[in-house]
This record gives C-alpha cells, sequence and structure tokens, in this order.
C-alpha cells in the first residue's frame, strides 16, 4: 500500500535548558516555497532570538532534506531536528527551533539534547496523519442488497464519504489502491453483478 505520514496541524513545543529557551513550531508544508515563507514568519515572530534552527523533509523516493544550525555549533540543531523528523517517519513537514539564550554554553552534547527535546515536544503537540493513496468510488447499490454490502464494507474498515438514499442507495468511498479490485469483486458478488461501481479519480486521502 503506498502511503505516508505527515503532520495534518503543526503544534508547539518548549523546553528551558540552563536558562536558555528552546521554542519548537511544527508546519505542515508541500513545497520549499512554502517552507521558507513559515521560516520566515517564525523569524519574525521571533526577531529577537539568538537562533532559529529549522528542518525540513518534502515529499519522497527520494525526499527533498534541508537543515541549518543558524550560527549554532556545525551538526549541533539542523541535523538533531531532521533526525527527529526522519525518525519518526514524516514527511511535507517544516520544524524550526528558536532559542533565547540563557547566558550559559550548554557544549555540543547539551545542544543536540536541547534541539532534540524541543523537536519531539513540538511533534508530540502536532496532530499526525497517514495519507494513503487510492481511489474515489461511486456506487449505486439495490436496497434489497444495502445489508450485505454495509457488511463488506465494515468488515474492511470503509465507511461512505457520502451516502444518499433515494429509489437506490448512493455511495461515494475511499479506497487504497491495493483493495480496489477485491472490493469491486466482493461487490459486484453481492449483488448478483447489479452495482454500478464507477471510479470518479485517484487520489491520496486521510487514514480513518
Amino acid at each position: 500500500m503506498k502511503s505516508y505520514n505527515t503532520v495534518y496541524t503543526g503544534g508547539q513545543g518548549e523546553i528551558v535548558e540552563k536558562k536558555s529557551h528552546f521554542i519548537a513550531n511544527v508546519f505542515p508544508v508541500t513545497s520549499e516555497e512554502e517552507a521558507f515563507q513559515r521560516l520566515e514568519e517564525t523569524r519574525k515572530k521571533h526577531w529577537d532570538a539568538r537562533h532559529n534552527c529549522w528542518a525540513y523533509v518534502l515529499g519522497g523516493n527520494p525526499p527533498t532534506e534541508r537543515m541549518s544550525d543558524d550560527g549554532e555549533p556545525a551538526g549541533t540543531a539542523g541535523k538533531p531536528i531532521l533526525e527527529v523528523i526522519r525518525g519518526k517517519g514524516l514527511t511535507d513537514v517544516l520544524v524550526v527551533v528558536t532559542r533565547y539564550f540563557g547566558g550559559t554554553l550548554l557544549g555540543t552534547g547539551g545542544l543536540v539534547r536541547a534541539y532534540t527535546a524541543a523537536a519531539l515536544a513540538g511533534i508530540g503537540d502536532s496532530k499526525i496523519i497517514t495519507r494513503i493513496y487510492g481511489v474515489k468510488l461511486h456506487m449505486i447499490i439495490e436496497y434489497g442488497d444495502w445489508g450485505k454490502i454495509q457488511y463488506c464494507l465494515g468488515k474492511r474498515n470503509l465507511s461512505p464519504e457520502e451516502c444518499s438514499y433515494t429509489d437506490k442507495v448512493e455511495l461515494e468511498l475511499l479506497v487504497s489502491e491495493d483493495e480496489v479490485e477485491e472490493l469491486r469483486k466482493e461487490v459486484m458478488e453481492g449483488t448478483n453483478g447489479q452495482a454500478v461501481i464507477e471510479t470518479v479519480e485517484e487520489c491520496w486521502f486521510e487514514k480513518r
């Protein structure tokens, strides 16, 4: 099954390490332009901060990845943030960690731990979803067959996006690409070939 995990709504996390404040902001993004726009907005919001370190991952096979230490020692900020994104298996996401310096140097190990913890807190405050590649189907079912089709959909954990009841039952359904043909076969067998099944479009949709 073709799928990926991403951020539906971004969150914010904050940690304090030896009086330095690390504030992580997480954004869903779909392009580099959008990522840099969100980054610039964050910089303007935290204009008085010493560092705004960041990383993003876009797309897949292979993904586009970029990161920045923004003045911190090399490898102590952008890379830990990127490793958190990778570790969570996320794409189409930007994480910016803003640091307000507290007057005490943390050392490379301390910085890595702090930026990692802040990124984890920000992602932990975000809503993560799985998107699946598949199709939207439009079905027309006779009332007499509707109970069997409801059972068929239920055992596959599928529920209609839309459903209308007139002289027949009409519904729209999102189905992953690897189960479309088997579902078609089962529905047609369950209705003695009387169901109408049309593909509306191919699309990515949220797993429910």
